[in-house]
């Protein structure tokens, strides 16, 4: 297990390059294996999920070659087996994203339940749901492994159950192969779901809706290889721009995709952020003797992102007066919310989807977990804006979805070690 030892006080001044999204980049890589034709993918960031999917996918068969520093070359002339690898699926969430593929593809799946961050309870319902629309039939055996089969895929109107983003997912790649036209109704409507449907659409797959609650596809069942890049991460935007308002300073931001931006921008300007937004840049000076007490609720897209409450529970400590997160879609997201009170932030967690932050407060450095991914990013800024020496222990859950965000803070100015 590796650690952060970081020095709290530094003003943080630059340019950052935002890395391609990790919840864009998992779906586009599963839908590699829908064809038979090499695929190239451009803005694949050098994350542990990525790597861990990259994994599963040579064990399936795959072959990989990097041709640049963020593009790969994915070939799967045939999907060896129907049987995900029950360690490799375990290591990560996103590995459910490959049942959709492969059922298409091979008419059979068989996976474990899969790992991931632990923020809550993640039932699989909406993918079987979708699924068994189209036809499918799913089984759990004793062996805790579920088991997949639908040699006879048929288009449909499916409505999902809830909106779940990779069960949208999956059912937009298991569908991409069904020459019918599929309809689904309650589907996601994430950033990352329109960059998988224009993957798809490329690959030769008719789609419509994509962003909105409803979703057209009619599939093809020869799709071909693409070309295709994978969309900056707005996750990684919304972190730095905290880290410019709470540490800057001045931070320039790049590139930012303006339409997938607006609640978090909105949220960001609501709080007494200083943000600037000029040729797909976000300028963010620091902020802190404007910030003001705020109420965040999240929501699916267009609403506020789940995986951004961390940090803006971080913003909330800095700001004046009572601010309120509520975040109703995982349980135990508010975690970090102990760890912050650990250097001296004045919170409280008042159920588990709710907290109440008091500010501004002055945190000092001290000895932290980082939980999960987005908690992981939060506290590392908490430790850059408190007084003394913070040690921020599983530095690898912040791996998970951010690369190299050690050197790539140091380049900024912060005073921040690796220590394995």
């Amino acid at each position: 297990m590796s650690k952060f030892i970081i020095k709290g006080g530094t003003k943080i001044n630059g340019e950052w390059k935002v890395q391609g999204m990790k919840n864009a980049a998992t779906p586009v890589l599963a839908a590699s294996i829908l064809t038979r034709e090499p695929v190239i993918i451009h803005n694949i960031p050098h994350i542990k999920d990525i790597h861990h999917m990259l994994e599963i996918l040579e064990d399936l068969g795959s072959s990989l070659e990097w041709t640049g520093d963020h593009t790969l070359k994915i070939h799967t002339p045939e999907i060896k087996k129907h049987e995900m690898d029950y360690l490799l699926t375990k290591r990560m969430r996103s590995s459910v994203l490959l049942m959709g593929p492969m059922l298409a593809t091979l008419g059979k799946v068989r996976i474990p339940e899969p790992g991931g961050c632990n923020i809550g309870n993640r039932p699989l319902d909406a993918h079987f749901k979708g699924f068994e629309a189209l036809g499918a039939k799913v089984e759990r055996g004793q062996d805790a492994y579920y088991t997949i089969t639908g040699n006879d895929l048929q288009g449909g109107e499916i409505e999902l159950i809830e909106k779940s983003v990779t069960a949208t997912e999956n059912v937009l790649m298991a569908a991409s192969r069904i020459p019918s036209q599929t309809i689904i109704k309650n589907a996601a409507q994430e950033p990352h779901i329109v960059c998988l449907c224009d993957m798809l659409s490329k690959m030769g797959a008719e789609i419509s809706g994509a962003g909105t609650y409803e979703i057209s596809i009619k599939g093809n069942s020869e799709l071909k290889g693409v070309e295709f890049e994978v969309i900056p991460d707005q996750l990684e935007i919304g972190t730095i721009a905290i880290l410019a308002a709470l540490c800057g300073g001045e931070i320039k931001i790049s590139p930012v995709v303006s339409q997938d931006m607006k609640a978090v921008k909105q949220a960001l300007e609501n709080a007494g952020v200083d943000v600037k937004e000029e040729n797909n840049q976000w300028i963010v000076k620091g902020s802190k003797e404007n910030l003001k007490a705020f109420v965040i609720t999240t929501a699916p897209h267009p609403g506020f992102p789940t995986d951004l409450q961390a940090p803006f529970g971080l913003l909330a400590t800095q700001a004046n007066g009572s601010s309120i997160i509520n975040d109703p879609m995982y349980e135990n997201r508010l975690g970090y919310i102990d760890e912050l009170k650990k250097m001296q932030a004045r919170a409280e967690i008042k159920d588990a989807h709710t907290a109440e932050i008091n500010g501004p407060a002055r945190l000092k450095g001290a000895a932290l977990n980082s939980l999960d991914l987005r908690a992981g990013a939060t506290l590392i800024i908490a430790a850059l804006i408190a007084d003394g020496e913070t040690v921020l222990n599983e530095a690898e859950n912040i791996d998970r979805g951010y690369e190299r965000i050690d050197e790539r803070l140091r380049a900024l100015g912060a005073d921040i070690t690796r220590v394995e």
